[in-house]
């Protein structure tokens, strides 16, 4: 059900994004809202067309005295990230999103709002649904599982597509023109351990980790924000003797972890300090940590005696775990000093009777760059014992600032709010350098409206940069 404040204007976008909401789109699983797509471009007699994977282009031919303007495309990703807080019950694969206003923001109940990329689809739907537009001939692509890895832009039949130039509804900062993303790719690491049976000595202890942000392991990297397995392991580090039983952190190679527990024991003699060892580490995790992590909360319990690893191979794990590179690893030296040019991601640990595997994701802009932070991380790998297996990378966009593009829109920004809006590069995987990749002539431009915390339970997304964003937008296929 809407909220009784939901936003009415602009209409089409906000019907549309509604829509988005209470269809479940995991990635992978686009098909219900893929048809939901094709329902609304067969309803105006729309042609549409699928590839052998699910990625969907409609053609919506051009508004009266446009039709000799050239095709632009609109590109937008289907699928989102679906992560709740641990409170929430909530079944992605079924489940409609519940929506709420506060402050100007839109938002879900305690679960990601699915605004990246949802608002962006609803944009394009919306150019084919209002007749007041005026457009040039459209090609409407919408991607599968992005989110992933960006697989269904990487395998993108190109040939559905004709336009030139292509407008990218899937940055998250309005008054900002992208022009740029990084490439990426990253690891999954595997190994097995001996288990000992649980020792008479020991005592076993659960701790979980809840409350900090999480977040976008690209756009909000340089933000420092708390990582579940790093605090982790600075208190396992902390106890002599330490032996894991079961470790667990992190949901997807692209979202900083933000909750995590582990299972362990330790020496009965140690028992009785662990409250106070947490105490200490807390207070100074707290005094580093942004803001946006301050709702940490630990819950350290006693556990059932079970199999773990031996001291030796607890403490491998630990200092590989304490020693394996997270966060921005350098900085763009031209643009502002919040602009990341490499980093890396610690996403996800699971041990389980003695079965480990991690997963790990970087982004870059140069690829030559990255290469010493490849080889650092699988030297590491290897002198711990995991296997490493490298994950399909996939290409940056580099910036154009000669982009006819982004000067019609420049200009076209600033007569419409009276600011020169900021011309960036982003530090995240958009499917911009795929599809340039693809299609090397073809001139991108990337906008959208502010949307805050995605890939985490409190991703929201402002109210009032929406409208703006749909004026730029029309305004901009108007003159085209």
């Amino acid at each position: 059900m809407k909220p009784d404040n939901y936003p009415q204007q602009p209409s089409h976008i906000w019907e549309h994004f509604y829509q988005f909401t209470q269809i479940p789109r995991p990635s992978k699983h686009e098909q219900a809202v893929r048809q939901y797509v094709i329902d609304q471009a067969e309803a105006l007699g729309h042609r549409w067309q699928c590839d052998a994977v699910g990625n969907l282009v409609v053609y919506v031919p051009a508004t009266p005295g446009m039709e000799s303007s050239g095709t632009v495309i609109i590109q937008n990703h289907l699928d989102m990230v679906t992560v709740k807080t641990e409170d929430k019950q909530h079944d992605f694969f079924r489940d409609p999103l519940s929506l709420a206003i506060s402050d100007g923001w839109l938002h879900a109940d305690r679960s990601t709002l699915g605004a990246d990329n949802g608002v962006g689809c609803a944009a394009a739907l919306a150019l084919m649904t209002d007749d007041s537009v005026a457009h040039p001939p459209l090609e409407l692509l919408f991607t599968i599982d992005e989110e992933t890895g960006l697989v269904g832009a990487s395998e993108l039949d190109a040939s559905m597509l004709s336009g030139e130039r292509m407008l990218n509804l899937d940055t998250e900062d309005w008054n900002e023109l992208y022009i740029g993303c990084t490439g990426g790719g990253g690891w999954s690491f595997t190994r097995t351990f001996k288990t000992e049976l649980p020792a008479s000595n020991l005592s076993y202890f659960s701790l979980s980790l809840k409350g900090l942000a999480g977040g976008h392991s690209g756009i909000q990297i340089h933000q420092q924000l708390g990582s579940a397995i790093k605090l982790l392991v600075d208190f396992l580090q902390s106890i002599e003797q330490v032996q894991l039983v079961h470790f667990k952190a992190g949901v997807a190679h692209n979202v900083i972890p933000r909750e995590g527990e582990v299972i362990f024991a330790c020496p009965s003699s140690e028992a009785e300090h662990l409250p106070e060892i947490l105490d200490k580490l807390i207070q100074q995790w707290l005094g580093y940590l942004p803001a946006a992590d301050h709702g940490l909360s630990a819950a350290l319990e006693t556990a059932d005696p079970a199999a773990g690893l031996s001291v030796e191979d607890s403490t491998l794990l630990l200092d590989l775990l304490a020693a394996f590179p997270h966060g921005a690893q350098s900085y763009n030296l031209e643009q502002p000093a919040d602009l990341v040019d490499l980093s890396i991601n610690l996403a996800c640990v699971e041990l389980s009777e003695g079965q480990l595997e991690l997963e790990s994701s970087l982004r870059f802009f140069n690829a030559e760059q990255a290469i010493p932070l490849r080889r650092s991380v699988e030297s590491l790998a290897r002198l711990a014992g995991l296997q490493v297996e490298p994950k399909a990378g996939y290409p940056g966009w580099q910036p154009d600032f000669g982009s006819p593009l982004l000067a019609k829109a420049k200009a076209l920004h600033q007569r419409l709010f009276g600011i020169e809006p900021a011309v960036k590069a982003i530090h995240a995987g958009l499917e911009c350098g795929i599809l340039k990749s693809k299609k090397p002539d073809v001139d991108i431009l990337s906008f959208g409206p502010t949307i805050r915390a995605a890939h985490s339970p409190s991703e929201r997304l402002e109210i009032a940069t929406v409208a703006p964003f749909w004026q730029l937008l029309t305004a901009l296929l108007a003159e085209m």
